[in-house]
């Protein structure tokens, strides 16, 4: 009998595979198999524990941009002193500044004077949560399959990063303005301007090294075109503002929501700008309705926040 034909009896009665021995003739060994379902699980378990980090680290921006809403306004310092409950001036503990947790644990009331704390605090939490886990999405699917297939393009991953970082400031960025807006009529310029700054600067870098590597965009080609949405869309608001002076003889639009305008130009462009203003316009007249449909949740404000600061 064969030597090779030997080996390949003798392995079948060990229980050795039959493709150890199947080529012993050939010099060339055969690339190593990956199984399928570890490639899934490792993938599977790369997204799942990276949506998570994304979820708690907007959980605990949220409950800082929670104290800057509280304290802004007033003209406080957000970093001095500590967490307090503005009525009985009490200092928190640390295990009632876990975001989320600890106002479901206190049931939403001061642990001392039983003060309603507000639903402000959870919603923005869980806002900011939510928007970073979308925001971050892609990135860590990306980063799986860099994991999982080392030789694959790492161009990819830093891609997804440049657009997951800027997302995550700007979604920051709008749910503070939103709020701001909602509870003093107020867009302050020290966040409205450089909102837009840095959206212009994102949008640019992305359109030169993002998706449009390789049509050939010039940085100055698509910072002219950003500008020009930019004025665009406050030029629309500025003439809303002057139509309604014209007709009415006062003040309907405050120059706030041009800056804002002009901002969600700078990141979405003037299409998507658009949008968010239709979008605006015909959820401001649902809340509208609502209004003058119940009027007292026009007058009753303590259930939005009213404890913490």
């Amino acid at each position: 009998m064969p030597l090779q034909s030997t080996l390949i009896h003798q392995s079948q009665k060990s229980g050795c595979p039959r493709s150890r021995f199947g080529d012993l003739g050939s010099r060339k060994s055969r690339p190593p198999s990956v199984d399928p379902k570890h490639v899934y699980s490792t993938s599977r378990m790369i997204r799942i524990l990276g949506t998570i980090f994304a979820g708690l680290l907007g959980l605990a921006f949220g409950s800082f941009l929670n104290v800057c809403l509280s304290r802004w306004p007033e003209g406080e310092s957000v970093v001095a002193p500590r967490s307090r409950c503005r009525h009985c001036s009490r200092t928190l503990t640390w295990w009632e500044n876990v975001p989320l947790v600890s106002w479901l644990a206190l049931r939403g009331r001061c642990r001392t004077c039983h003060a309603w704390i507000g639903w402000r605090y959870p919603l923005v939490e869980a806002a900011v949560g939510l928007l970073w886990i979308c925001a971050t999405s892609r990135l860590f699917a990306s980063l799986a399959y860099a994991i999982n297939y080392p030789e694959g393009p790492i161009a990819d991953v830093l891609r997804n990063l440049s657009e997951a970082v800027p997302l995550m400031l700007f979604y920051w960025f709008l749910v503070a303005l939103a709020v701001l807006d909602a509870e003093n009529l107020w867009l302050p310029d020290w966040l409205t301007y450089p909102g837009i700054l840095i959206g212009l600067a994102s949008t640019v870098a992305q359109e030169q090294f993002g998706y449009h590597f390789d049509t050939g965009v010039r940085p100055l080609r698509a910072l002219t075109g950003q500008l020009l949405s930019i004025l665009a869309a406050a030029t629309l608001i500025l003439l809303i503002r002057w139509l309604y002076w014209l007709f009415r003889r006062r003040e309907g639009i405050g120059l706030g929501d041009a800056k804002l305008m002009a901002l969600l130009a700078a990141w979405l462009g003037l299409p998507g700008a658009l949008v968010a203003f239709g979008l605006g316009v015909v959820l401001g007249a649902l809340v509208a309705v609502i209004l003058l449909a119940i009027p007292a949740a026009s007058t009753n404000t303590d259930g939005w926040a009213s404890s913490l600061r």
